[in-house]
């Protein structure tokens, strides 16, 4: 006994998990259902049939009705007119009848032709008029015959309701809004809009003028619906045949190759795209201005230090420490290392003296230097500390004219918005040589803005601690319509130069400007934070061309 309990316990288990296996195979289009197998030749015990009574029957294939439908209507007919009525006769949803119309198409069986149909449809705000009125006439209804103030109208309905109702009152002169006291002005009106909405959702016609209001009150919107019209194409058949993709050693074993239809290859077919590498958008302009710098003969500065001290990136550009862009308001100061234990005494000694007493012909700015200051180390603020080295440097030896540029990162402690980012990219260009003047700074800017293609230049006085004269660089944008600040420039100082070592009669004329500025201009984005930064767009790195800066 208790053997054929084990038994029958063990079959039972088999099958409970046989039938899981078969619940659990997906129902295909292509694959029969071993459910439904077990269904049609009923060879089951009274346990399977209770388990096969619970299980749903496997869903009809839309997709083969759908294109029997089309296939078996055109058989004996020769159009399909309207996919849409085609699909609404049938049963079938009509995004099926497409799906299968563009599948035939694609094979020649039909020839199909696009038809277009707009129709309006209601917006949220007209759904809520169509259903419980419109705002005009729930206030009108809210006004008793023989009137009502205005605060208790308001306190009746809701402020929406109110203030678009009591506009369209009085526009229909429905009721008169006293200074205190609303009245109606005739006795009975009709809710045109709510029945122009109703019939608009019913698919009625209505007038082109209703159409305008409803649309100047944005009620309703335009929706554009698409379907196809159909014809036999050339290789029409009742039941489309389904055509080999692959010769199988099966189909050779067997024999039935030669009976097979295989699919044709599109030699025009487009593989899948390749996934390479793309430029960041930064990247291409920076290498633009950089071929345009090297064009110009200058040589570029090494700016592999984003750790700059105070003397470098300040007191060597004779600014004072007073001055408010060294306050940590400005500038982000390190805390470990917090300061620098290399700078040239001697360098430092004459820059020191012409701080507090001046000299070279200049007063300097009267206060005690301290050294303290100098040696803080900090995020570099300007590229110019990289050219304070490079000038220094080259005081060293015998002089020889220099043309020199920088493109590289800059950070300082600002808020950042659309405009603004606490680090970015400066490009600075300078040239040392002697006898330069003014003009030849004015000529200099010129050529390199026209190859960035900008020729129309115009300069405005400014004031920055380390250049005298120093100008604003401006330039017309087209685009625009109006004048726009690209840079600043100028010819430094005296005080900064002579202190290095250089010669008297030496000057070095310089200008800088953001990379991200012209970068956003030339490539229509309007927010820095969506050019640079961890909240950057992958897509837009791959969709946006190489610029070519108007070159």
């Amino acid at each position: 006994m208790m053997n054929q309990n084990r038994v029958a316990l063990a079959t039972t288990f088999v099958r409970v998990v046989v039938l899981g296996v078969y619940v659990l195979i997906p129902y295909s289009r292509s694959v029969v259902s071993p459910i439904s197998v077990l269904r049609r030749r009923k060879c089951y015990s009274p346990f399977t049939r209770r388990l096969l009574s619970a299980i749903p029957p496997a869903p009809i294939c839309l997709e083969s009705m759908a294109e029997e439908a089309v296939l078996g209507y055109l058989e004996k007919n020769e159009e399909i007119s309207d996919s849409g009525k085609f699909a609404e006769e049938k049963g079938i949803n009509h995004d099926e009848i497409v799906n299968i119309i563009k599948s035939l198409n694609g094979f020649r069986l039909v020839d199909a032709q696009d038809i277009k149909k707009e129709r309006w449809v209601l917006t949220p705000e007209g759904d809520l008029y169509a259903k419980y009125g419109s705002p005009e006439v729930l206030l009108f209804s809210a006004v008793p015959p023989e009137g009502i103030t205005r605060e208790e109208l308001q306190e009746k309905l809701k402020s929406s309701i109110y203030k678009i109702g009591s506009t369209q009152a009085i526009k229909n002169k429905w009721i008169e809004m006293g200074k205190s006291q609303v009245s109606r002005k005739v006795q009975q009106v009709d809710d045109k809009v709510r029945s122009l909405l109703i019939q608009i959702q019913n698919g009625e016609v209505v007038s082109s003028e209703d159409i305008d209001a409803l649309k100047r009150r944005k009620l309703i919107s335009s929706q554009i619906w698409k379907g196809y019209s159909v014809k036999k194409g050339p290789k029409y058949a009742p039941k489309r045949k389904k055509v080999a993709t692959d010769l199988t050693r099966e189909n050779l074993q067997r024999g039935d190759w030669k009976e097979l239809e295989f699919k044709e290859y599109n030699f025009l077919a487009k593989g899948q795209p390749t996934e390479g590498g793309c430029l960041h958008p930064l990247l291409k302009v920076r290498r633009q201005i950089q071929m345009i710098f090297l064009q110009m003969g200058f040589e570029e500065m090494p700016t592999n230090n984003f750790v700059e001290s105070s003397f470098w990136n300040f007191d060597a550009l004779f600014q004072p420490q007073q001055h408010p862009a060294r306050d940590s308001h400005d500038t982000f100061f390190l805390k470990e290392p917090s300061t620098t234990r290399r700078l040239p005494e001697d360098y430092v000694e004459r820059v020191k003296r012409v701080h507090e007493s001046g000299g070279y012909g200049s007063r300097g700015y009267g206060y005690e230097w301290k050294r303290e200051e100098a040696n803080k180390n900090l995020l570099r603020t300007h590229t110019t500390a990289v050219s304070s080295r490079m000038l220094y440097a080259l005081a060293q030896g015998p002089f020889a004219p220099k043309r020199y540029y920088s493109i590289d990162r800059v950070f300082r402690n600002e808020a950042v918005d659309r405009t603004h980012l606490a680090e970015f990219h400066q490009i600075e260009g300078l040239i040392c040589d002697r006898g330069l003047t003014l003009g030849h700074l004015i000529g200099v800017l010129h050529d390199f803005f026209s190859r960035l293609g900008m020729s129309k230049l115009k300069f405005k006085p400014a004031y920055n601690p380390y250049t005298e004269p120093s100008m604003e660089i401006f330039s017309y944008h087209e685009g625009l319509q109006k004048w726009v600040e690209i840079g600043n420039s100028g010819m430094f100082r005296p005080e900064m130069l002579l202190p290095m070592g250089l010669p008297e009669d030496v000057q070095v004329i310089a200008w800088g400007l953001s990379l991200e500025r012209p970068t956003m201009i030339l490539y229509g984005i309007d927010n820095i934070r969506d050019l640079f930064g961890h909240k950057v767009d992958l897509s837009l790195i791959k969709r946006n061309p190489v610029c070519r800066l108007g070159l």
